[in-house]
């Protein structure tokens, strides 16, 4: 009699990424959560910018605010200045900051590990999965307030920050650019999401972990840091978009802070993987523990943080604030002579070019006894010009309130028929004077020349 033996049985291999990334993302896109997500950012920007657009109050305390009369392409610029600051924080916290998290709730991650068979595959599936919402969230704020702003206004030029007149081709290219730039530091904050949703577990904790970054990275954004560390925050690209709009690009911190972002990513998803295949699935009850957190999550960071102020030290001569007296006047000329074109076309007077202004700017900061740099208020300005044939040189006064990022506004205080109202009488009626209140940017990064 013959016997046989059976057939030795395969060990049961895992299910593939791809798959495991298809049922996370519909997982996902089925919560009412994430769907009304969805369409808020693909709905309430259009609405909004299409509504202040017709208002006669402005936002004129945001970037670009002052503009959305002007240019349909404004408003977009607004919703990315408003996104950056408590959406795109927000929308991380609600979507990375929960991806893992809702497992420990539901208690399904015995069935997730029978069905996929690799703690590897789920974090990578799960990770894409809240990355691609992600970007669908941003791609919806970002079409959305673009096309309020061409429906409301109409495709017309942009003024820059620093007085020059992109017309609509390079408008659109530049804040769609802008809009690109933004998704490096989401991602970072992204991932500090996830890092939060694995260590803490259940714990609402891990679901605040990106806002309350967000919150205390605005906290700093107020103080008079270094440049070195201001830079090192992954928060800085969020602000940095703003060089673009500026002829040359003010490339150098926005370069920095999209490295910076890039890294922090990197970085807290590496540590968010390291603590996801060292975690015990057996503990239906795990709350997650606060000396993981402080241990292998916010110290590390914190660590990067300092490494990247080092860097940064030996990479760059300032020291200080980034803000200094001759940057600063140079920057108001520079701005001034655009604009005074502008107002020049509106009174449909004879052109001039910016080398035939010679337009210069002397600022004192508070008066004699304080140093002349630094953020504040008390800015005080005098930029002076000379027209062709005029044997007399003109001069206007601006207050300046300058933020510790590199943003200023120039308030003129006259005179009137310069900068003091805000107003001009031009032959076809009155029309807003482009020189009465405008925007800048420093270079933070700039070394200004000495005569």
């Amino acid at each position: 009699m013959t016997t046989t033996r059976a057939a030795p049985r395969s060990a049961a291999r895992p299910a593939p990424v791809r798959s495991s990334y298809r049922f996370e993302l519909v997982k996902m896109l089925s919560q009412w959560r994430i769907r009304l997500l969805i369409v808020a950012c693909w709905v309430a920007p259009a609405v909004f910018v299409a509504i202040v657009s017709q208002q006669s109050s402005l936002p004129a305390d945001t970037v670009f605010g002052r503009l959305m009369h002007g240019t349909g392409w404004a408003g977009s610029l607004v919703v990315l200045g408003f996104a950056t600051t408590w959406a795109l924080p927000l929308l991380t916290a609600l979507v990375a900051g929960d991806i893992f998290a809702v497992e420990d709730r539901l208690g399904t991650w015995r069935h997730l590990l029978v069905a996929v068979r690799s703690p590897r595959r789920i974090f990578v599936a799960k990770t894409l999965a809240s990355v691609t919402v992600i970007l669908l969230l941003v791609t919806g704020l970002a079409a959305s307030g673009i096309a309020g702003g061409l429906v409301a206004v109409g495709n017309r030029p942009l003024v820059g920050l620093d007085g020059h007149l992109l017309s609509p081709g390079n408008a659109a290219g530049t804040v769609v650019l802008a809009w690109v730039c933004a998704v490096a530091p989401t991602l970072a904050f992204a991932a500090v999401g996830l890092l939060g949703s694995v260590a803490l577990g259940r714990s609402p904790m891990g679901l605040l972990l990106p806002a309350l970054l967000a919150f205390a990275l605005q906290l700093t954004e107020f103080l008079p840091l270094p440049v070195a560390v201001r830079l090192a925050l992954p928060s800085h690209a969020f602000l940095a978009w703003r060089g673009l709009f500026t002829s040359p690009a003010q490339a150098g911190p926005l370069l920095v802070g999209l490295a910076v972002s890039l890294l922090w990513a990197v970085v807290a998803t590496a540590l968010a993987y390291r603590l996801f295949l060292r975690r015990d699935f057996t503990d239906l009850a795990y709350e997650g523990s606060g000396r993981r957190v402080l241990g292998a999550a916010l110290l590390p960071l914190v660590a990067v943080v300092a490494l990247t102020a080092g860097v940064l030290v030996g990479a760059t001569p300032h020291t200080g604030s980034g803000i200094e007296q001759r940057k600063l006047q140079d920057s108001l000329a520079t701005s001034f002579a655009h604009l005074y074109r502008l107002q020049t076309a509106q009174l449909h007077r004879p052109d001039v070019t910016e080398a035939e202004l010679g337009a210069t700017a002397s600022c004192d900061k508070g008066g004699s006894p304080v140093l002349d740099e630094g953020p504040g208020n008390d800015w005080r300005c005098v930029v002076s010009w000379h027209l062709p044939g005029a044997t007399a040189v003109g001069s206007a006064i601006y207050q300046l309130d300058v933020t510790a990022d590199g943003r200023y506004v120039a308030d003129g205080d006259g005179p009137k028929e310069v900068n003091g109202y805000f107003q001009v009488r031009t032959p076809d009626g009155d029309a807003p004077n482009p020189l009465w209140q405008f925007d800048g940017n420093v270079d933070l990064l700039h070394s200004a020349e000495k005569d």
